[in-house]
């Protein structure tokens, strides 16, 4: 047996510096945290390894969007699978708006009567919903045609000049995948001109069998999920036509005993055919705006 090392914390040291010391202890969240950068940069040096990423949460609101164009631009991410909240709140920051820092200990009474809306400590003006209906009702007749979801959002990626997740999607045509959009911002927004009956197109079926495809024609594939939901099962399902993922790293703080799939650990999926038996996986339970700052720092 290895003995744990106390991790020795010094003046001026680097985050690889610090996830090493981490490394050396080797144990609990910090030995997890040093087995996710080991990962995550086996996934990235394996050139017969497609990346599928899963983001669930309020990531953008908490942060994180950086972070994420930063991984799609630098070859992290071949797939991205995440919901219609974050592409919906990507895209208010695109239009120029922001998310404030806040507290969740105040009157949300107040709050709705000042027109403001509160993701746990973040706030956000509630006035952005009139900017994102502006912004569909003048590009409407350029999106309306599009029949995959896929090209749905490479569509509103490509109509935007700030940085932004869905414009780097769209820049390196990196497939992004969103089978809840109607669950978001954006799907009100559409949900708004069928009201009115003008017609949309778009098949949530076609985006399903291209990640089929992507999934069954890539050589080995790795997984890395930021929270869980429909993104994770999105992935995992596709995993099925596979001998699994090689490779996988879940971010999460919900519990496996309920049964969700937020929660399950990723040897679970092995059961399924979703994870490979011979895989390399680690599960770190811990806020995502915590451990995905701190792994890829020691990565990149």
């Amino acid at each position: 047996m290895e003995s744990v090392k106390p991790i020795d914390i010094k003046s001026g040291m680097k985050v690889k510096d610090l996830v090493s010391e981490m490394s050396s202890s080797g144990v609990m969240g910090a030995g997890r945290i040093s087995k996710a950068v080991e990962i995550m940069s086996a996934m990235k040096d394996d050139k017969d390894c497609k990346v599928f990423f899963g983001l669930a949460g309020a990531m953008v609101p908490g942060g994180m969007k950086n972070i994420v164009i930063d991984m799609l631009k630098n070859g992290y991410i071949d797939v991205f699978v995440t919901t219609g909240a974050n592409m919906t709140h990507d895209l208010i920051e695109a239009l120029g708006f922001h998310h404030y820092q806040g507290s969740q200990h105040v009157n949300d009474k107040e709050l709705h009567k000042k027109g403001i809306d509160r993701i746990y400590d973040t706030f956000m003006k509630n006035e952005v919903y009139e900017k994102l209906e502006e912004f569909f009702n003048e590009h409407f007749d350029e999106l309306k045609d599009e029949t995959d979801i896929k090209e749905f959002l490479w569509k509103i990626g490509g109509l935007l000049e700030k940085d932004s997740i869905l414009k780097t999607c769209y820049d390196k045509k990196i497939p992004i995948f969103c089978p809840g959009i109607a669950d978001s911002g954006i799907g009100l927004m559409i949900w708004g001109h069928l009201a009115k009956g003008e017609a949309v197109q778009l098949k949530a079926f076609e985006d399903l069998k291209e990640i089929m495809d992507i999934s069954w024609t890539s050589k080995k594939s790795g997984v890395i999920y930021i929270g869980g939901g429909v993104p994770k099962n999105y992935i995992q399902q596709a995993m099925q036509v596979t001998n699994g993922a090689s490779y996988g790293i879940q971010i999460t703080t919900d519990r496996p005993e309920s049964g969700g799939s937020s929660g399950a650990e990723l040897k679970e999926g092995i059961s399924w055919g979703k994870m490979n038996e011979e895989g390399n996986y680690v599960n770190v339970i811990c806020d995502a705006t915590i451990a995905l700052p701190l792994i890829y720092a020691a990565v990149k």
